[in-house]
């Protein structure tokens, strides 16, 4: 009899980054981007968006470039004990937990790895924090994490099989968009030539938001380096810009809500008008598309590197588009 699912998740709730260059990122997400801070020190910032959650970034000092952890929701302690049977039953074992978590934002879980590498963290009742005004252009919280992988099969089959995620849609077979509640999708994978971060969204409460937002960030000279324009798949709003660490960071609103018993997820194909249904982002650049590739990423419980592990420089003649639909303006289906 098959394994089912390790918990129902209910929201993705933060990404942890790591960066060497912890002072710039925290100035760039907390100045410009508009997240706040809640706590800080020495090796660590977490910040907070207009929602509840306590945080919905961390930003780690470290030699390495690239994501620490994906945090989701579960409701109750006692999910998170329930998964860590389910994982030990698949023979996946925790790196930690099930238990209090020591850190920033309290909070009962589990950690473990996927097959690449990746940190993923259950967990329950974190602290919360006063839900901060509605008018503000700035940020609700961490909607969505896109991830490249080198197998996006097996990727998808381990976080629909093992983590309960749903199959939205398919960007013929080199994008999947997973989604755990009624958005269209918390995760997708990318196939690329190694295991990396493509990018981390942020969601803006409506297209007001988001358009208020790309002024204050060009008050601070910051100009979308892919963007705006709204996906065909997912129908969310996009502008994509890179942070001092070099990783990309998104804003977006409006995504698709889904209806699980009406919803029928569908294959869409990489055509221009499908990459940008406004037809107003125009193709993405050299330089976004290297950022978004990154470089290989091992995980963060590998062996640090000795030499800082940054993002390449853009390529003459650039591999293909790590972010799927942003190919189509060359390679259309």
């Amino acid at each position: 009899m098959p394994h089912p699912p390790i918990a129902r998740l209910r929201a993705l709730r933060s990404v942890e980054l790591l960066t060497p260059e912890l002072g710039d990122a925290a100035d760039f997400y907390a100045e410009a981007w508009g997240l706040g801070v809640v706590e800080s020190g020495h090796d660590a910032i977490w910040l907070r968006g207009t929602g509840e959650e306590h945080h919905a970034l961390q930003l780690t000092r470290s030699h390495r470039v690239g994501l620490g952890r994906i945090s989701f929701a579960v409701a109750t302690p006692a999910e998170v004990d329930e998964a860590a049977r389910r994982l030990l039953a698949r023979g996946i074992t925790p790196v930690a937990g099930p238990g209090p978590l020591d850190q920033v934002g309290g909070g009962y879980g589990l950690r473990f790895t996927d097959p690449e590498g990746r940190l993923l963290e259950l967990s329950a009742e974190t602290w919360a924090v006063r839900p901060r005004g509605r008018d503000e252009a700035v940020p609700v919280g961490v909607t969505h994490a896109v991830l490249n992988t080198t197998d996006i099969d097996a990727s998808v089959a381990f976080y629909r099989d093992v983590l309960g995620l749903r199959v939205s849609d398919w960007s013929e077979h080199q994008m999947a968009f997973l989604r755990c509640n009624a958005d269209h999708h918390c995760i997708a994978f990318n196939q690329a030539d190694w295991a990396s971060l493509n990018h981390v969204a942020y969601e803006m409460r409506s297209v007001d938001h988001f358009m208020r937002g790309l002024g204050r960030l060009r008050h601070h000279g910051i100009t979308p380096q892919w963007g705006p324009g709204r996906h065909g798949p997912g129908d969310n709003t996009f502008s994509y810009f890179t942070d001092p660490t070099g990783l990309v960071c998104e804003y977006t609103s409006e995504v698709a809500q889904v209806v699980e018993d009406r919803w029928i997820a569908k294959v869409w194909r990489r055509t221009p008008e499908l990459s940008d249904l406004w037809g107003t982002a125009g193709p993405p650049s050299t330089k976004i598309r290297c950022h978004m590739a990154g470089t290989p990423d091992p995980g963060p419980l590998a062996a640090a590197p000795g030499p800082l592990a940054t993002p390449p420089s853009p390529s003459p003649s650039p591999s293909p588009s790590p972010l799927a639909p942003a190919l189509a303006e060359e390679t259309p289906a």
